[in-house]
């Protein structure tokens, strides 16, 4: 349903009742209660200890900026996920998918919600980190739910890696500013942060992390790739959560972003191109979602501009355009979902005239419309009253700037509604589901409250905003029949609007030439470039890995012994290596450290199995008694255990082996392939020499033993051993038990296919 389909047919079986997507809506109303309860009674929070040593803590508030994003994520959440109940049913019957598929969607769905409401009540960087990666990943498998279309794998693949590799740059900005300030804690690191080169660097990496997941210029690209997922997805995702995830970052961290004039002059010059080039290519797509995708980039380029104006006037004016602009746009987007349903067309130039066979899902998103163009009955009124308010404030070219992003909004918002509704009719109208409709209809009811009664909105945004600008905010939405700038303003943009609107051929080639423009010298091209780029290189490299087993350990060991090469030039090693004396056991253990290495040198030049197996066993062996001596027995006799086990199943092997030598590649002459043998084991052996040599020179001021015993009680732990297993190598334990989960899956789903036997 994500493209041209056939319409659904009449009388088509009826499946079961979607009990996921209604559990998911119900756990969304419930989380839209609890969050405007939060809201209501003034908030609060929590903070318990995560890593102490490193300062990290689960710290959660519910302030106005988290009751903001809460109230958008799971109110706008319930209204798509009923939606979603319809659609997905009608979308896995037309691709003949079982209904079972159900469970790889309400899921993601579901945690997406949860994760957004995670990232707007977390005060630690890395937590916020943390959720911000976890939508990536979400939307990763949403946006690629329909994994037999290669459009929809790209396209999930492309958001993923723009997003994520994006955030590594939050990441960053986290280990600068705890190098410098000591904490992680978002209340204080404001506290503290002041204006310095630090600060302007570490805002900077946010920045970027924010405004990639807000698909901004230039990394916009990914966004309208990430229409290929089904309707719901958009209009969630794309509209109130994933992309308002970006912009979230950017309040919460406002007042360090403030600190440096560069990063809000590079936020406004962003939000500015955003704003300009997502409105003149929405001008000419044909596809519904496309549309309102490109407008999501312009969009979003508004409350960019705002933040990047900054102040009172500027971070109220962002938070009540995301309030305003998340209810537009989803149901903008759920409109696009039920015309396709409906038709099986999702072209402008294949619809038309729907309004008089659609009228209620026309009046409906018509409201929807008037609010993302501001006109006068709507939130959205207000939204571009306090923009022009800000932009005024500013200067005169910023206050042209919000005129021409209006004049954008009101053309391709314009066109869009006014193709699809008015005009003759174009395209067979076939089953329709009020599932689809309904929705649409309450989030028209919301917009027209609100342009009524801003009071509720306006406060909403003020408690927002009162976090980002560190400080109260004073909003006063209101409808005034004057001559102040801002009406004209809007007057001046409605009228231009209008005139774009009926100047549909220049518009057009405008669109056209930087659509092209971007197509071949834009930020896609360049990630297609890039991509290309390392998957044959990454082929090359494979190639020459997997040619023998030398090949592949050497893969293995240059690059780490290269790295620590890296490491050891660019640390001072003044004093770090030091020359001992040899006294007591130290004249015993010198013989071993001999045999060990010439049984080393025995392995390496000779070419009997037999022999090698032996060897190794030696250097096992020696290397125990080396423990021995050292005062550890017990690790001296597991390793004599697992050196005659090893030993014995080397030779039981080798038995069963043919005897003949292995013949080396003829393609590789014996000189060269000796020669980069005995490079990678230089390199290789140099970089463990100087590790372990430097490590041991400089031995740690305190025993580890020691800290773990003086953590233990704080770790709840009984005795120490139980502590090391549980808490401080947890993480670890982890690690390797979900390695082995995944093997055992990895195997089993191969058993089941046949693909082992």
């Amino acid at each position: 349903m994500t493209g041209n389909r056939a319409a659904a047919p009449e009388g088509a079986v009826r499946t079961t009742v979607d009990w996921q997507g209604w559990t998911a809506c119900v756990a969304a109303v419930a989380g839209f209660v609890l969050c405007l309860l939060g809201w209501l009674a003034g908030g609060g929070g929590f903070s318990v200890p995560w890593a102490p040593s490193l300062d990290l803590r689960l710290s959660f508030t519910f302030d106005g900026l988290s009751a903001l994003y809460g109230l958008l994520a799971t109110g706008v959440g319930a209204l798509v996920f009923a939606y979603g109940t319809r659609y997905l049913t009608e979308h896995l019957e037309h691709q003949r998918r079982p209904m079972l598929e159900r469970w790889r969607f309400w899921p993601w769905m579901l945690l997406f919600a949860l994760s957004m409401v995670g990232l707007a009540t977390a005060q630690d960087l890395v937590l916020v980190f943390v959720f911000f990666d976890l939508t990536a990943v979400c939307s990763y498998f949403l946006i690629g739910f329909d994994r037999s279309d290669r459009e929809a794998r790209t396209s999930a693949l492309m958001a993923m890696l723009v997003t994520v590799v994006a955030a590594v740059a939050m990441l960053i900005a986290a280990v600068v500013l705890y190098a410098v300030h000591g904490t992680f804690s978002i209340p204080e690191l404001l506290a503290r942060a002041d204006s310095s080169a630090t600060t302007t660097l570490a805002g900077a990496l946010l920045a970027v992390a924010a405004l990639a997941k807000s698909a901004q210029v230039p990394l916009h690209f990914w966004l309208p790739k990430a229409m290929a997922a089904p309707t719901p997805v958009s209009a969630y995702l794309h509209s109130a959560a994933m992309v308002a995830a970006g912009v979230l970052v950017i309040g919460r961290v406002h007042p360090l972003l403030a600190r440096s004039e560069a990063v809000l002059t590079g936020m406004l010059v962003v939000g500015a191109v955003s704003v300009v080039v997502g409105g003149v290519l929405a001008l000419r797509r044909d596809r519904l979602k496309q549309v309102l995708a490109y407008s999501t980039i312009s969009q979003y380029g508004y409350i960019v501009m705002m933040y990047g104006i900054g102040g009172k006037e500027g971070t109220g004016a962002a938070a009540f355009y995301v309030l305003a602009h998340g209810v537009a746009k989803s149901a903008l987007f759920m409109t696009a979902g039920a015309v396709t349903s409906a038709t099986g067309q999702d072209r402008l130039s294949e619809l038309g005239g729907l309004g008089r066979r659609m009228p209620v899902l026309a009046v409906a998103s018509g409201v929807a419309a008037a609010t993302l163009a501001a006109l006068p009955l709507t939130v959205g009124f207000f939204k571009d009253e306090l923009f022009f308010k800000a932009a005024l404030a500013h200067g005169p070219v910023t206050a042209v700037l919000s005129v021409l992003a209006a004049v954008l909004t009101f053309a391709y918002i314009g066109r869009f509604w006014t193709t699809l509704f008015l005009g003759p009719p174009r395209g067979e109208v076939g089953t329709r589901s009020g599932l689809l409709v309904a929705p649409v209809v309450v989030m028209a009811a919301v917009a027209v409250a609100g342009g009524v009664v801003a009071e509720p909105f306006t406060r909403l945004a003020e408690d927002a905003a009162a976090v980002s600008a560190g400080g109260p905010v004073d909003l006063s939405p209101a409808y005034h029949l004057d001559a102040r700038p801002e009406n004209l303003m809007a007057l001046a943009a409605w009228a231009l609007g209008v005139l774009v609107l009926l100047l549909p051929r220049v518009t057009g080639r405008v669109s056209r030439a930087v659509a092209v423009a971007g197509e071949r010298w834009g930020p896609k091209r360049a990630y297609e470039v890039v991509l290309h780029g390392l998957d044959r290189l990454s082929t090359v490299l494979h190639d020459r890995e997997v040619r023998d087993l030398r090949t592949s350990i050497a893969a293995v060991l240059v690059p780490a012994g290269l790295l620590i090469g890296l490491a050891f030039a660019a640390t001072p090693t003044a004093g770090a290596y030091v020359v001992g004396t040899v006294a007591g056991a130290d004249w015993m253990i010198l013989p071993l450290l001999v045999l060990v290495v010439v049984t080393t040198v025995v392995i390496a030049r000779s070419r009997s199995r037999m022999a090698v197996a032996l060897a190794l066993a030696v250097v096992g062996f020696a290397l125990a008694a080396q423990y021995a001596l050292l005062g550890a027995p017990d690790v001296a006799l597991v390793a004599v255990v697992v050196e005659t086990m090893l030993t014995l199943v080397f030779v039981a092997a080798l038995s069963r082996m043919p005897h003949d030598e292995p013949v080396p590649d003829p393609a590789i002459p014996l000189r060269k392939r000796r020669r980069k043998d005995a490079l990678s084991g230089a390199v290789a052996g140099l970089a463990v020499f100087v590790s372990v040599w430097g490590f041991l020179s400089q031995p740690a001021p305190s025993s580890v033993s020691d800290e773990h015993i003086r953590l233990t009680p704080e770790a709840h732990g009984g005795d120490v051993v139980t502590v090391i297993v549980a808490d401080f190598r947890g993480l670890d334990t982890l690690v390797e038990i979900t390695v082995l989960l995944a093997a055992v899956a990895g195997a089993a789903t191969l058993i089941r296919r046949g693909k082992l036997w």
